[in-house]
């Protein structure tokens, strides 16, 4: 079995320092955590990636195409269709090896996780190569300290969840960058109060009143069904860090097929303890 966390979520939420992050942390434990970098667009990243995309198209290839004369986000769109259309690439790049542990680093382009299936088609080919697969969609946490952010940001969670299909954790990344008054505000969206949201929705915006039930209701549901729950994630707290891998590694089943370590023990021979009373 072979084991895999896509790394999703929107621009500059600090997926490419997510994977950075993990693989120090699993190489301070003894572990191995590889990534391949499937972002076509990326300029920088502080990690070595087992492959990367670029090796096969850059974004600037279709935009510099003159037959295709694409802007930024239809070129990179096309180069993750071309990565499909040329999986065999991936699949030499993955090799066949058991236990894999890797992580894609994918772009931030919001609507290939949200209605595209481009994404989708990539997932059931890393099935179809045995591996369990977790999707982790990162929100950068500054940007969900507001009623009407926390709901727009939990919206677009529920979307890529059920568009994927796939066992999902939602990460409010760079919680070490908020102040102390916005980590006070955030904590009351993690367990996500209808009632309060809307107040807070309301006393931001002039318009909401005519919109008051709909968003009362999606809050509502929100909690009701529990659809959506929220991680915080703060790199520089290595427990924060390791309490997500495991709640991740649990969820893909990492390391239950290994064999259970079992020791060999003694017991004392009761003729032995009869004689030492004596």
């Amino acid at each position: 079995m072979r084991y895999a966390q896509l790394v999703i979520g929107p621009a500059g939420s600090g997926k490419s320092t997510y994977c950075s992050a993990v693989v120090q942390h699993a190489a301070a434990n003894r572990k191995v955590i590889e990534v391949i970098n499937l972002d076509p667009a990326a300029e920088y990243f502080s990690y070595e990636p087992l492959a990367d995309i670029r090796e096969l198209i850059h974004v600037d290839d279709a935009m510099e195409d003159e037959d295709l004369k694409f802007g930024p986000n239809g070129a990179l769109v096309f180069c993750m269709e071309y990565l499909i259309e040329n999986c065999d690439w991936l699949k030499e790049k993955l090799g066949e090896d058991d236990d894999d542990y890797i992580l894609f680093d994918c772009p931030g382009q919001i609507e290939l996780y949200t209605h595209m299936t481009t994404i989708r088609q990539l997932i059931i080919l890393l099935q179809n190569m045995n591996f369990h697969i977790c999707s982790v969609f990162l929100v950068d946490s500054q940007y969900m300290v507001d009623g009407t952010k926390f709901i727009s940001g939990t919206m677009a969670a529920l979307s890529v969840m059920v568009n994927l299909e796939i066992p999902h954790v939602n990460i409010l990344s760079k919680m070490d960058l908020l102040s102390k008054s916005a980590r006070s505000k955030l904590d009351n969206y993690l367990e996500p109060d209808p009632h309060y949201l809307v107040g807070d929705v309301e006393s931001n915006s002039r318009w909401n009143p005519k919109y008051r039930k709909l968003t009362e209701s999606i809050g509502k549901i929100i909690d009701d069904y529990s659809l959506v729950r929220f991680f915080p994630l703060n790199l520089k707290n290595e427990e924060n860090l390791a309490d997500l891998l495991l709640t991740i590694d649990n969820i893909i089943q990492y390391g239950e097929e290994g064999d259970v370590k079992t020791r060999d023990f003694d017991y004392p021979d009761p003729e032995e303890e009869d004689n030492d009373e004596d």
